[in-house]
């Protein structure tokens, strides 16, 4: 009884300065994750909602770079702003970019934490974007190569042959997104009907996309069939052939080569071409883009891939590259 009236007494005092003895007792029973483990979580919970393979491996992989190795060990319930801050700072102002996405996530991570009961509050997210110094502006341009100078950079690719190379070149005759082209895998292609289909779980706007495949095409299919590998599938392995490269595997061809352009650009530079040197709707070069139509009404009414007229599109921006 003696027991029991201490405490009684201590519930009390706890309910005189706020605290609900229901509530502590739930909270005590939860185990507090570190912010490793908690990120594993979150990761391993939300990635099956991401379309986009690449994104499910950056987003882990960012963390795992610039957040872990000071807050990895750490439990979620002790991380505030002061030492999210010191793993931004020293990014913030080099990696702009990367930095901003790293904070996301922390702040992702926390708040997960906190909607389990692992954390009295959210992430400090507000507060400490007032304590970060303000970043240079972006032009939100990918650095595209001038379309004038892809033909002299094929030939450069020519000049040594290997996966990523035969992946590269393929992008540029497709005007292709770097994930579609490797992800690529021979089970889409269809050489007889000079088609490439992309399944809709592969594309960033979740609808399948036909390719129409030109001679010089499908003649860097024909020179990737030595990497084919039975048990992946894949057009353009990687190391591990049950994978495929990595995006970084393709944008270092162009930083050896000492061009200070992005993988991605090379689809503007096609869009630019498609604009100053042919007569084709600029809706056939944002359909060879599969590029989503902004405009809700015309999407709805538009029945049409431009299928035809993007094989000739096609043939004439494959022509203009290998220099015929």
């Amino acid at each position: 009884m003696a027991e029991a009236r201490e405490l009684a007494i201590d519930m009390r005092r706890d309910i005189q300065r706020g605290i609900d003895p229901i509530e502590e007792r739930k909270r005590q029973k939860i185990e507090i994750l570190t912010f490793k483990a908690a990120a594993e979580k979150v990761h391993s919970e939300q990635k099956a909602a991401w379309k986009n393979g690449k994104h499910q491996d950056q987003w882990i992989n960012t963390l795992e770079t610039y957040a872990f190795p000071k807050l990895g060990d750490r439990l979620v319930n002790d991380i505030e702003g002061p030492l999210i801050r010191e793993v931004l700072l020293d990014i913030w102002l080099e990696k702009p970019e990367t930095a901003r996405r790293v904070k996301q996530r922390i702040g992702v991570v926390l708040d997960w934490a906190y909607a389990n009961g692992m954390r009295a509050t959210e992430a400090p997210m507000r507060s400490l974007s007032r304590a970060l110094p303000r970043q240079p502006k972006q032009d939100g341009h990918f650095a595209a190569m001038p379309y004038e100078d892809v033909p002299t950079f094929l030939k450069h690719l020519h000049k040594r042959t290997s996966v990523a190379r035969l992946g590269l070149e393929f992008l540029i005759l497709t005007a292709s997104r770097s994930g579609e082209v490797r992800g690529a895998k021979w089970a889409e292609i269809n050489l007889d009907a000079k088609l490439w289909t992309v399944p809709a779980e592969r594309m960033k706007v979740g609808k399948e996309h036909v390719v129409p495949l030109t001679d010089a095409a499908i003649d860097v299919l024909e020179r990737a069939r030595p990497y084919y590998a039975e048990c992946s599938n894949l057009v353009f392995p990687g190391r591990n052939v049950l994978r495929p490269m990595s995006d970084m595997t393709l944008l270092k061809i162009l930083r050896y080569a000492k061009l200070a352009f992005t993988v991605h650009g090379f689809r503007s530079a096609f869009r630019d071409w498609a604009a100053e040197k042919t007569s084709y709707p600029g809706e056939v070069a944002e359909a060879a883009l599969a590029h989503s139509v902004s405009n809700k009404v015309e999407a709805a009414y538009r029945r049409t891939n431009y299928l035809d007229k993007r094989r000739e599109l096609m043939r004439e921006w494959s022509d203009f590259c290998v220099g015929r």
